[in-house]
């Protein structure tokens, strides 16, 4: 089971998201808190995955983050947000977040999401990806590299960040619920797309482009939702 604790202000959002998330038959939310007792909270109950929201009037999202990011077995946390322009998203990739969700995300989705993160993932609302693009082709220090990124699907994304981290293609299609014929179909329209001739050098672009933690772009799951995926 993937254990979720869900932090928000409102105790009505975190019920709401508790039954949602709680209906899938492999995530258990083992908690429910306002941002206050979070770090505390997180801590005791030691889940793989924390749903954050962002703008709470008690303690804002960002410094839980930054708290939960000192603990010494840090969960992948997902900030929840109700604005798809947030000025946060950036600074809550670089502090450590593993994605950024609406909080109208479709409840599929959702638990897609908690899945991805509790693997090691990365993921954002579609949404949100053209925000970050967005910002990145304004002010990135590379706009091919952008672009290139921008032209990829969701899914060319999280199979390129796990190339760059150097799975397998088996282990990549296990990670992602995928099959390996499709991993690899995948893997050909990246080298496509990137004009490289093959996986070795794909997984440096993936590294250069800071899709492995790096600050230019955040991780899998950061490009325009084209495949229905």
């Amino acid at each position: 089971m993937i254990r979720v604790v869900i932090v928000d202000d409102e105790t009505l959002v975190r019920s709401g998201l508790s039954l949602i998330v709680g209906s899938a038959p492999d995530i258990e939310v083992v908690g429910t808190c306002g941002g206050g007792e979070a770090v505390a909270t997180v801590a005791e109950l030691r889940p793989q995955v924390v749903l954050l929201d962002v703008r709470m009037p008690d303690v804002d999202g960002l410094t839980v983050l930054r708290g939960l990011m000192q603990l010494p077995e840090p969960p992948a946390v997902a900030m929840l947000t109700t604005f798809d322009s947030d000025e946060y998203i950036g600074t809550a990739l670089r502090s450590g977040a593993g994605g950024f969700l609406l909080k109208d995300t479709d409840p599929e989705q959702l638990m897609h999401a908690v899945r991805v993160l509790a693997s090691g993932g990365r993921i954002l609302s579609p949404a949100v990806t053209d925000t970050v693009i967005a910002g990145y082709l304004d002010s990135g220090p590379d706009r091919q590299t952008a672009a290139r990124l921008a032209a990829m699907t969701t899914r060319e994304l999280d199979v390129l960040t796990l190339l760059g981290e150097g799975l397998s293609n088996a282990d990549i299609a296990a990670r992602l619920y995928l099959s390996t014929g499709t991993v690899k179909d995948h893997i050909s329209a990246i080298l496509a797309k990137l004009g490289t001739a093959n996986r070795v050098q794909a997984a440096v672009f993936a590294h250069q482009a800071g899709l492995l933690g790096g600050d230019s772009v955040p991780g899998a799951g950061s490009g325009p939702r084209r495949d229905g995926r």
